[in-house]
């Protein structure tokens, strides 16, 4: 399978490497996907960068009890996409290979322990719209089409 790669990576710079573990979460019955909104006004789908040896599923759990306050099972992979991009916030070039799942069932067990961060439930039409990354819109995106949306 080709890898899909988003933005570009520029000549002449240095990229730092960044993994990251994504999930999709929705409420199916409403049709809805929760998003999360950064201070700085971009939204993600839920998760973050792989820190230390964590696998996929440690940064997925923790990343969920951080942003959301969640528990999550996760289901099916949905694939590997990277991205380049510069990060003003850091004054970094980071090239970010992120590794996307589906949550097949969650439970809100807890408040988030990170409170800087807006939780919305939105339509996956909407979160394509308001995704700030193509690798977060790709991964969207072949949810959509898996469940027929």
């Amino acid at each position: 399978m080709k890898e899909a790669v988003f933005g570009k990576k520029e000549e002449g710079k240095e990229y730092k490497a960044r993994y990251g573990a994504y999930i999709v979460i929705s409420r199916r019955e409403k049709k809805e996907v929760i998003l999360v909104q950064a201070p700085n006004g971009a939204f993600f789908l839920p998760g973050g960068e792989i820190e230390k040896e964590e696998t996929h599923a440690e940064t997925i759990a923790r990343e969920m009890l951080e942003e959301l306050g969640f528990s999550v099972q996760i289901g099916a992979y949905l694939g590997e996409a990277k991205e380049y991009f510069y990060s003003s916030h850091r004054d970094t070039y980071f090239e970010h290979p992120g590794y996307f799942y589906v949550a097949d069932q969650w439970e809100k067990i807890a408040e988030p322990t990170e409170k800087t961060n807006q939780l919305y439930w939105v339509t996956p039409d909407d979160a394509m719209l308001l995704l700030k990354r193509g690798s977060h819109r790709w991964a969207m995106q072949k949810w959509m089409k898996k469940n027929h949306l």
